[in-house]
């Protein structure tokens, strides 16, 4: 299944410009997965998300006329968060699509580690920073009211969860604080659940380059029905073959029965994007 990579396109574009560079990225993926079905099984649409109203448009364009799977945003929106209202429409209408949201991170070197800095040091931004990012976003999210308002919603958490697996201790035990906080304030908490359960209730995919460990941690957190089998091809020194290499490795030093590991490699992808 395949998707647009960063910069996402608000980013580069205004939104004419983005609305018309997502067109011609949609129709780009529809016709290679044409073209070679035997290697690719679908696409997630690229929307302009700085303009919602086209966003909408074209991811309607995207399921319904080019049949799409699914549909790519990113942890934040030109610097804005998820949980901004102005974003709920897009959650609201892959939920009704039953279409799966892949959620991928956006931080980039300008984003600086410390606030003296006015860039970030020894490429902190990808690789910690893209983790971060990633539990950030999902936060946002679960505070929403999203997985309130559709219950059944499918999101693709990029790195598998980023630091949440490893820190899922932490999450449950700092809302446990939050919490009472809330409450000896009396202020309202507008959430069904603790925060904590909803961490749950994303996917991920099982891209831990290679590291058996991260990836056991991911599968205990997230259940072996939420997690799906990918590489980050074509992001490595090798041009995609080491990523592919390591990933599938992982798999096979993993202890898992054959049912798990056919479900990770295979039959929740098939649900989740809704295979034939």
């Amino acid at each position: 299944i395949i998707n647009t990579a960063n910069p996402p396109v608000e980013n580069i574009a205004t939104p004419a410009e983005a609305l018309e560079l997502s067109r011609i990225a949609n129709d780009e993926m529809a016709e290679l997965v044409a073209r070679y079905p035997e290697r690719f099984i679908g696409a997630a649409a690229c929307l302009p998300l700085h303009d919602i109203d086209a966003a909408l448009t074209e991811l309607d364009r995207a399921i319904g006329q080019l049949g799409f799977r699914g549909v790519q945003i990113y942890t934040d929106i030109q610097g804005q968060p998820l949980d901004d209202p102005r974003f709920a429409p897009i959650f609201d209408r892959a939920a009704a699509l039953d279409v799966p949201v892949l959620l991928h991170p956006v931080r980039g070197p300008n984003r600086p580690d410390y606030p003296p800095e006015d860039a970030s040091h020894f490429d902190s931004w990808r690789v910690i920073g893209w983790l971060y990012d990633t539990v950030a976003a999902m936060t946002r999210i679960v505070f929403s009211g999203v997985f309130d308002r559709h219950p059944n919603i499918k999101i693709v958490t990029h790195h598998l969860g980023g630091f949440a697996p490893y820190a899922s201790e932490r999450i449950r035990e700092g809302y446990d604080k939050w919490l009472k906080a809330a409450h000896a304030r009396n202020e309202p908490v507008l959430l069904a659940k603790h925060p904590y359960d909803y961490f749950h209730q994303f996917y991920a995919d099982t891209i831990t380059i290679g590291s058996v460990p991260a990836l056991r941690c991911g599968l205990d957190f997230f259940g072996t029905d939420r997690v799906m089998f990918a590489t980050d091809m074509p992001f490595d020194t090798q041009g995609g073959l080491k990523y592919i290499d390591v990933a599938l490795k992982a798999m096979q030093e993993i202890d898992l029965p054959a049912a798990d590991k056919a479900a990770i490699f295979e039959h929740n992808a098939r649900r989740v994007f809704r295979l034939p």
